[in-house]
């Protein structure tokens, strides 16, 4: 049994397809399937059940599956313990997509000049393939908006932030010295999709207070939702990482009266496997960049 097959088996029993596998091993489909074959005769029996367009894992799949994680993490620690030398090395971050372009930029290109030999991965995606990558070491460290569901998983609290009201220039509201929550809730929404925890930070705040955003549009990116406001399809929240970054006039952003929307930010890691010096760091030099983020810090967890 070689650990090119053991990878080689995860990718497929993740994808759930040998030609997807194949595609992002960058290897041909019948090698793939060669290497599983021999991988099935050497156990002596088949770890996928082939059907028409997919693969299935079988009873010694689900088996082998969480061995081979196991397997590959254990070699992986081991190689990263060794040449652990705290300055040099690779960090794979993993960031939710309303997070990753407004708040990590600045942050990686401090570390980086202090790192200079340090090499930082960024994958974006949504809180709950990243708790699964953290969870099985495709990611040393994922930055998500609380609550997280995140069992084995260490959650570190770093801040929060303010969710802003944002407008069309001629919206009504706009000239009003005051917005409380009671002036939105007859206004049509443009929210993200529900594969994004931003919307349900939003539509959690607003049941809290007795009423139910209508949304009227949903899109996968936050830039979409503030370029459908300002085309007047209705109005929404934005963090306020985002809109510090926003130059346009296109586009009005107040802060609600009273009790205010915010969604907090927290890094998260799995404990189990090695912590190197230079995430450690990396971890260290994210307290102290978070912690300028926001006036009152929240507390430590």
């Amino acid at each position: 049994m070689e650990v090119d097959q053991l990878r080689y088996f995860l990718r497929v029993a993740e994808r759930g397809n040998f030609t997807r596998a194949a595609e992002e091993l960058k290897i041909s489909q019948p090698a793939l399937s060669r290497s599983i074959q021999k991988l099935e005769e050497e156990l002596g029996q088949p770890v996928f059940e082939r059907k028409t367009r997919s693969v299935a894992l079988t009873e010694a799949g689900t088996l082998l599956q969480a061995r081979a994680q196991q397997i590959l993490s254990l070699i992986e620690d081991t190689k990263a313990e060794i040449s652990d030398d705290g300055r040099s090395g690779q960090i794979r971050i993993g960031a939710i997509p309303t997070i990753a372009p407004f708040f990590l930029p600045d942050l990686l290109r401090q570390f980086s000049a202090e790192f200079p030999a340090a090499s930082i991965i960024v994958q974006e995606d949504t809180t709950e393939k990243l708790l699964k990558r953290c969870t099985q070491g495709e990611v040393d460290l994922a930055i998500v908006a609380l609550p997280v569901p995140a069992r084995y998983l260490e959650v570190e609290e770093l801040f929060q932030e303010e969710l802003l009201l944002v407008l069309p220039p001629e919206h009504p509201l706009v000239n009003k010295p005051q917005i409380r929550l009671n002036d939105i809730k007859n206004y049509p929404f443009v929210l993200l999709d529900e594969a994004h925890c931003l919307s349900d930070n939003i539509v959690s705040f607003c049941r809290q207070r007795s009423f139910h955003p209508v949304a009227v549009e949903q899109t996968s990116q936050l830039a979409m939702v503030q370029e459908l406001v300002s085309l007047s399809h209705g109005i929404s929240m934005i963090p306020q990482m985002a809109r510090k970054l926003d130059q346009s006039d296109r586009r009005v952003y107040r802060s609600i009266s009273g009790t205010k929307p915010v969604r907090k930010i927290a890094m998260v890691w799995n404990p189990y496997r090695f912590q190197s010096r230079l995430l450690q760091a990396f971890q260290e030099r994210l307290r102290v960049y978070a912690s300028q983020q926001d006036a009152c810090p929240t507390s430590r967890k």
